[in-house]
């Protein structure tokens, strides 16, 4: 698929304005620094508003932007199970890190920025890079095992993205990523200026930003993020038996989805066989190598389960004491 951005390098015709400074950070509850992200675009939202985010749709962002975020599971910042918790954490050692392989000093802008043209648009920037004449911005980030396979060809598009959202609110020319693999391996990566690439950036951020401002809700476009959106916003049924037998535009997605399901249920037949096949001739082996890889079929450890049904008839005074309410979720089925 060829990325939405094209990295075209065309220098600014007119020299850019710098940033505003919004609202100072230094002694910014967390709280409070949530609710003024969520009267604009900041740079970590870019990627998300555009639809080129991994892990964010622009469903779910709209949500969040027009005060519906509270409706959505909430990260815990202290879970140390959280990308985030680590990314946190990490960031002022890989600043550090940074400047000890680049030189470069850089320091804390404790700020929430504002473009000069565009109020919608904000960012946080990570370090500003002083007393360096080729690079002024610095973005820190950890990835983690898993993570780290998004780096394997440079910069994610997503954190271009940020970086280049960064570039348009502050004027700047260039900055520099810096990322922890793994844990122990520090990349520095470069990215200079798209004139052509921030153009595009802001009219597509800028669309989404009127989605926001008409609470309009943004097309699904089939991600977890998306499913996940739909769930948070319509969780209960009411009963109402709509009728689209006249909706031509309606009709023709259902027939499509129709159609899309047969062709699925073939596919998941003729992966049953080849899976089988496999087995078949296996026996007991454990693992088979190919020539591109290889296929295991080993038994799970034994585990222990409680019998229910014999606890519920031989105790059934427990019942009432250990219950737990699990609330129910929409299922979506189709019938033809």
């Amino acid at each position: 698929m060829e990325p939405a951005f094209q990295n075209m390098s065309s220098p600014p015709k007119t020299k850019p304005r710098p940033a505003l400074r919004l609202v100072n950070t230094l002694d910014l509850s967390r709280e409070d620094w949530l609710s003024v992200r969520q009267n604009g675009i900041g740079s970590s939202d870019a990627a998300a508003a555009v639809g080129l985010s991994p892990y964010t749709s622009q469903l779910e962002l709209w949500m969040q932007k027009t005060g519906r975020g509270d409706r959505l599971p909430q990260v815990d910042p202290n879970d140390e199970t959280s990308p985030l918790y680590w990314g946190t954490l990490l960031e002022p050692i890989v600043a550090a890190h940074y400047t000890r392989h680049s030189g470069h000093k850089v320091r804390r802008i404790n700020a929430v920025l504002q473009h000069p043209d565009h109020p919608w648009m904000l960012a946080n920037i990570d370090r500003e890079v002083t007393g360096a004449s080729d690079v002024q911005l610095l973005e820190c980030k950890t990835a983690g095992i898993h993570g780290s396979r998004l780096w394997r060809d440079g910069v994610p598009e997503y954190v271009q993205l940020q970086v280049m959202h960064q570039l348009a609110v502050t004027g700047k020319q260039t900055a520099d990523v810096a990322v922890l693999l793994g844990g122990q391996e520090l990349q520095v990566h470069r990215i200079e200026r798209d004139q052509k690439i921030i153009d595009q950036l802001i009219d597509l951020e800028g669309r989404f930003w009127e989605w926001v401002q008409t609470d309009t809700p943004p097309p699904a476009d089939g991600s977890q993020s998306a499913d996940l959106a739909l769930r948070c916003l319509y969780p209960q049924h009411t009963g109402t038996v709509l009728d689209w037998s006249d909706d031509l535009e309606m009709s023709g997605v259902f027939s499509e989805l129709m159609a899309v399901r047969q062709v699925l249920d073939k596919h998941a037949e003729l992966e049953s066989q080849l899976k089988q096949r496999i087995q078949q001739r296996m026996g007991d082996a454990s693992t088979v190598q190919f020539e591109t890889g290889e296929v295991t079929w080993k038994r799970s450890k034994d585990s222990l389960a409680v019998d229910s049904a014999r606890l519920l008839k031989e105790r059934p005074e427990w019942l009432q004491d250990y219950l737990v309410s699990r609330p129910g979720s929409r299922r979506f089925l189709v019938h033809a």
